[in-house]
């Protein structure tokens, strides 16, 4: 299982429009769109969980740098979450 940074989502763009779009590429384990907790509103980006590296790695040739929505995505391999003070 790989994870996926999907950044400049419209902000319209749902998670099961992200999954679709994904599954196109390969097996989609989940698709989260980040949204603000204040006003419920995206927040531009989300996150692909890719069943494998080679549909992880299909999804990023596919998607970045590409049109999604109506915006073009960048997709890139998702980095681990940093800890903050």
């Amino acid at each position: 299982m790989k994870k996926l940074f999907v950044g400049g989502l419209n902000f319209k763009t749902t998670e099961e429009i992200l999954a679709e779009a994904f599954a196109k590429a390969g097996k989609v384990i989940s698709a989260v769109v980040i949204s603000d907790r204040m006003t419920n509103r995206s927040k531009g980006f989300g996150f692909v969980e890719m069943e494998n590296d080679d549909e992880a790695e299909a999804a990023i040739a596919m998607y970045n740098e590409q049109e999604l929505d109506g915006r073009k995505v960048v997709v890139n391999e998702a980095r681990p979450l940093e800890k903050r003070f």
